[in-house]
């Protein structure tokens, strides 16, 4: 019996990886961006299919939910989680408008799209992609190997150098992670100004959305100074 351990998808990984920490800047800019436009009430949209699906909604969830410590919740929809809409969508208009007509309904001028492709070539995608510019939003894309369409279609793109789809959308989670890291340090930071959604912080530099945000969230549940204190669970 062969008993030696095939280590190769850690190898591919391991050699992918080293590549991708030059997307370390880009992803840091992204995060920071998103915490301005999120904060003055812009909203995330994201989209992919299959893995990449679950790669979106991934990093959905931890902008509503939390990535580690408690912060307020911010908007970002995951375009295919509603199977209601997307299967009425597909059945009526095709495939190919899956995301696009999604896009149409919620986009806003100012919110951002993130489209996630390991071929970086599918069409209801690019669709969304041209959807999204008409209406004024920005587009960002994580894909595979450049060059390829959607990242040509996108205002910016992190495209990862993998050979193999599962090594591209496992990096793909690393920039999911990184991306809330540094959201939650611009959102801790306060230094958010409040701004419209294109990012741009008031001159007065008083603190914005994000700022106001934080610190009601750091004083929900406490006691006021001199104030009562409220029983603990379980005690009348």
């Amino acid at each position: 019996m062969n008993t030696a351990t095939d280590t190769t998808h850690c190898d591919d990984l391991a050699k992918a990886l080293e590549a991708f920490r030059d997307h370390a800047p880009l992803i840091e800019r992204w995060g920071t961006e998103l915490a301005r436009r999120l904060g003055s009430g812009a909203r995330l949209l994201a989209a992919g299919n299959g893995g990449s699906a679950a790669q979106a909604q991934h990093l959905t969830a931890e902008l509503v939910g939390r990535y580690r410590e408690d912060r307020p919740p911010f908007s970002a929809l995951a375009l295919h989680a509603d199977t209601s809409s997307t299967t009425a969508i597909a059945n009526d208009y095709g495939v190919q408008e899956l995301f696009a007509r999604q896009t149409a309904a919620h986009g806003r001028p100012g919110d951002v799209l993130l489209l996630l492709s390991t071929s970086g070539a599918s069409a209801n995608l690019l669709s969304a992609a041209e959807r999204a510019h008409r209406l004024g939003m920005t587009v960002w894309a994580l894909t595979g190997r450049s060059p390829n369409p959607l990242q040509l279609g996108a205002d910016d793109a992190l495209c990862v150098d993998a050979p193999v789809a599962a090594t591209v959308q496992e990096l793909h989670l690393v920039a999911v992670h990184m991306l809330c890291e540094s959201f939650d340090r611009a959102v801790e930071s306060g230094a958010v100004a409040d701004a419209g959604a294109d990012g741009t912080p008031a001159a007065d530099g008083k603190p914005g959305v994000v700022g106001r945000l934080v610190g009601r969230a750091r004083t929900v549940g406490r006691t006021p100074p001199g104030g009562p204190v409220a029983p603990r669970k379980g005690q009348a």
